[in-house]
């Protein structure tokens, strides 16, 4: 007989608030919400004082290949997260080999630990039984691009659309949950409105996603990146029949800016939401706002060539500098506001946390020269965060997260020695200031923001609420401590206040520490929209 745990004493939320109720979990689903008179075999958790919650989906999660990292796995959970989505921004591992992911991206996701080609169905099973977490994935645009075109930085032809779109349904047919576009990085930014929306129809037809991070640097040239996502909503939907349901990534911008384009993408029928995280700074490749695409588009050892030749310094010294003077994101004061998270040159390691002005100063050099020795010396794997023209108080962000297409996602980079905070804090930190602080969300609203609306967004199943049937990815809440601790100046911390939690009805956090239970699953979307979830063997370490 299968032993039921029964978390006793908590609260659930209601749309009215906190309701005291019991919840009782068996087979990997809760089978009643209520008053529960425990069993003598039953595993009995006392929850008192404390919130049940359904696990938080991180609708934008760059621990595609360290899922099975137990320092990011335990980040992740002490923060409530128990989903993640990955293949973000059009660059990942599959399809393919990998190989270009982990060249190109290799500051933000890393190299995968196994995965060395198959696809979207061998990347899940990855996952399957060997992480504490779910995730989900998006299948690339930049990698499909990339497979098809290679680093060619021309128009697709039709025929190569054919192609690309080919691997796209492969994709989605073996259960991806949506495709990603990153049209500031390589080769997205070569990719335009109607080859995106040849990938989309597939997307389309299955009732997937298309997430985008947009064109233009979003802020000042928000508009522009909401008037192709419109433009590519529109192709699909003439080519295939079927509405495209698309979501904006990390949508930084005053809140003025945000409201009126979502504003402007429902008045033109656009089916949209959209996550951001909550901070200011943004953080990225360090190459991506200075070095011209057709440098980063060249084979590592070529772009790395072009860098340290002392004959082509001057001009791309000028031609870097522009780039990040007339960025929407950065300025003048670029200097000053891009600061080093991660430097692979170990003899460099030194400037970890400093601003490029104050690193130069220490190298006795510019900025600018700083910046290519770097990526010469580390060979492009380079981060960096990055502060912005106009700093927005915590209350401008709450205008956006108000908005109920709004949901919870960190842009969370794990690789570096001193990334952003937003990987350890981002989801402990909505519910310290926006909901016990500001009082701008109620718990109801968060778990609106956190679970529900992502869980429905991304077709992950009967997960996102607190009810009999549903799949227990369950978190357990102190709401008088939780918060976040990480830091710009100690970045690594862990958040605090959520100490137990459930993935599938197994406890892989308990007072705040790794179970080794491993009951993770690849969330795949089926045919029909229902969510099918792979297998994980033993569920145990």
């Amino acid at each position: 007989m299968t032993t039921r745990t029964v978390l006793h004493g908590g609260s659930v939320i209601s749309a009215d608030g906190p309701v005291r109720a019991d919840v009782a979990i068996e087979a990997g689903e809760m089978t009643r919400i209520g008053r529960i008179d425990a069993r003598p075999d039953d595993a009995v958790l006392d929850v008192s004082g404390r919130f049940v919650l359904p696990g938080f989906i991180d609708v934008h999660s760059h621990a595609d290949g360290l899922l099975r990292d137990p320092d990011v796995a335990r980040t992740l959970l002490r923060q409530g997260v128990t989903t993640v989505i990955a293949g973000q921004d059009g660059v990942s591992y599959a399809p393919g080999d990998g190989a270009y992911a982990s060249e190109y991206f290799a500051a933000i996701n890393g190299p995968h630990p196994t995965y060395r080609g198959g696809g979207v169905a061998d990347y899940l099973a990855a996952v399957d039984g060997t992480s504490p977490l779910n995730a989900g994935y998006l299948i690339p645009a930049g990698t499909v691009r990339f497979e098809v075109c290679g680093r060619q930085d021309r128009p697709a032809t039709e025929d190569e659309r054919r192609r690309m779109a080919a691997l796209v349904k492969r994709g989605m047919d073996e259960g991806a949950l949506g495709l990603s576009s990153g049209l500031d990085y390589v080769p997205g930014i070569f990719q335009d409105a109607a080859e995106i929306a040849a990938l989309c129809a597939p997307v389309a037809r299955a009732g997937g996603v298309y997430v985008t991070h947009m064109r233009g640097g979003y802020e000042s040239n928000t508009a522009a990146g909401i008037a192709e996502v419109a433009e590519i909503s529109r192709h699909a939907e003439c080519e295939t029949g079927s509405a495209l349901s698309v979501h904006i990534s990390h949508f930084h911008a005053d809140a003025d800016i945000v409201l009126a384009q979502l504003a402007a993408l429902d008045e033109a029928g656009v089916d949209a939401t959209f996550d951001a995280y909550p901070y200011i700074r943004g953080c990225t490749l360090l190459g991506m706002p200075l070095l011209p695409p057709e440098v980063s588009l060249l084979p590592r050892d070529e772009a790395v060539a072009v860098i340290a030749d002392p004959a082509r310094r001057a001009a791309l010294r000028e031609t870097c500098a522009s780039r990040a003077t007339q960025s929407a994101s950065l300025g003048p004061d670029w200097p000053d506001m891009i600061a080093l998270a991660h430097i692979a040159a170990p003899e460099l390691a030194w400037a970890h946390g400093l601003t490029l002005r104050v690193a130069a100063e220490r190298a006795g050099t510019s900025p600018i020269d700083f910046a290519l020795d770097a990526l010469a010396a580390s060979r492009l794997e380079c981060s960096a965060v990055m502060a912005v023209r106009s700093p927005r108080p915590r209350t401008e962000l709450a205008r956006i997260f108000s908005h109920p297409a709004h949901t919870g996602g960190s842009d969370g980079i794990f690789i570096g020695a001193h990334p952003h905070p937003r990987a350890a804090g981002s989801f402990a930190r909505y519910l310290r200031e926006y909901v016990r602080e500001l009082g701008t969300w109620s718990w109801s609203d968060a778990v609106h923001h956190l679970s529900a609306l992502p869980a429905r967004r991304f077709g992950l199943g009967r997960r996102g609420a607190v009810e009999a049937g549903a799949v227990a990815d369950l978190i357990v809440v102190d709401p008088a401590t939780v918060a976040d601790t990480a830091t710009y100046e100690s970045p690594r911390t862990a958040a605090v206040g959520i100490d137990d939690v459930f993935v599938g009805g197994i406890r892989v956090l308990a007072d705040g520490e790794l179970t080794g239970a491993l009951p993770g699953r690849g969330l795949r979307r089926a045919a029909d929209g229902r969510v099918e979830e792979g297998r994980a063997e033993g569920g145990r370490a």
